[in-house]
């Protein structure tokens, strides 16, 4: 299954476009990316703070969009004056996602600029399979490298 994988998934070089990741002109997950990227460890290292951002900033839009609307309904529909502490703190969430979701962007494009690179250094360096076999402290095995 893993060789199947690795003959499948080789010189698939990715393209984001719009937000969305495409490979050999259709569009793949987020999960398919992670897998791809799993070659190349500075790439996925990369992805992965991308998908962290992406977290981090989702949380602080939806906290501070949830403080705003409901501080805006107790507001409108009782005697509270408004805004309350709890719209500022709201929109000062809504403020620091911004920086943070403008971040995931430039960390996943570096991400898969990194592995496209990887794959154009590699197609140029090894232009046939090889087949090794290797013995270390754990036993013996073939290699199998593209």
């Amino acid at each position: 299954m893993f060789l199947l994988f690795s003959i499948l998934s080789f010189s698939q070089e990715i393209v984001k476009v719009k937000g969305r990741y495409y490979s050999n002109n259709s569009q793949i997950s987020h999960r398919h990316v992670r897998d791809l990227l799993t070659k190349n460890t500075e790439a996925l290292s990369l992805f992965k703070k991308s998908q962290n951002k992406e977290a981090l900033g989702g949380f602080f839009v939806g906290i501070g969009s949830a403080l705003v609307t409901v501080d805006l309904a107790i507001g409108l529909f009782s005697d509270v004056k408004y805004p309350t502490p709890a719209t500022y703190l709201g929109l000062a969430s809504l403020l620091i996602s911004v920086p943070i979701l403008t971040g995931k962007n430039k960390k996943a494009q570096q991400a898969i600029d990194l592995y496209n690179e990887g794959l154009q250094h590699k197609g140029e360096d090894s232009t046939q399979p090889e087949i090794n076999i290797i013995a270390n402290q754990n036993g013996c095995g073939l290699q199998l490298r593209f």
